[in-house]
């Protein structure tokens, strides 16, 4: 797996678990509704927020640290729902994840949040990212394109 930016299609064409950094149990955050369109489209979803026990049905983690070795071990995708100057901070704590659990994950920035220091943060840890993008967005392109594929094949 390359190390730096890497392909958002391609990120979520390989990936079944995505722990949510800032999930909302607000519907009318993106923090929430995009959480949940992923997680109606066969996503497991982990989410991490430490103001809340549950969001989605789903346990809810105080930090991503905080997720069991066990269920850490599944997760694929770290979507953070952050403002960009806490980016690093979530970096840091995706760069420990990967250490811990000897498994590759992609750091992914919701659209509109980006951050250097958290994407020299990732490249020193050798963790691929994705910044400044929506994943439900990104999914319904993917899930458009390969549909379209597929019925003319």
């Amino acid at each position: 797996m390359a190390v730096g930016t890497a392909s958002p299609v391609e990120v979520l064409a390989e990936s079944k678990t995505v722990a949510v950094v800032g999930a909302s149990r607000s519907p009318d955050k993106e923090a929430h509704s995009v959480p949940l369109y992923l997680k109606g489209k066969g996503y497991l979803i982990i989410p991490v927020n430490p103001s809340a026990s549950e969001v989605f049905g789903e346990k809810s983690y105080p930090s991503l640290l905080d997720i069991p070795d066990r269920l850490a071990r599944t997760i694929d995708i770290v979507e953070v729902f952050r403002p960009s100057e806490e980016l690093p901070k979530v970096a840091r704590q995706v760069v420990e994840l990967k250490r811990r659990t000897r498994r590759a994950v992609t750091f992914w920035a919701q659209q509109g949040l980006e951050n250097d220091e958290a994407k020299r943060i990732l490249e020193n840890g050798e963790v691929r990212y994705v910044m400044d993008a929506c994943m439900s967005t990104v999914h319904q392109v993917y899930v458009r394109k390969t549909a379209s594929a597929s019925r003319r094949a």
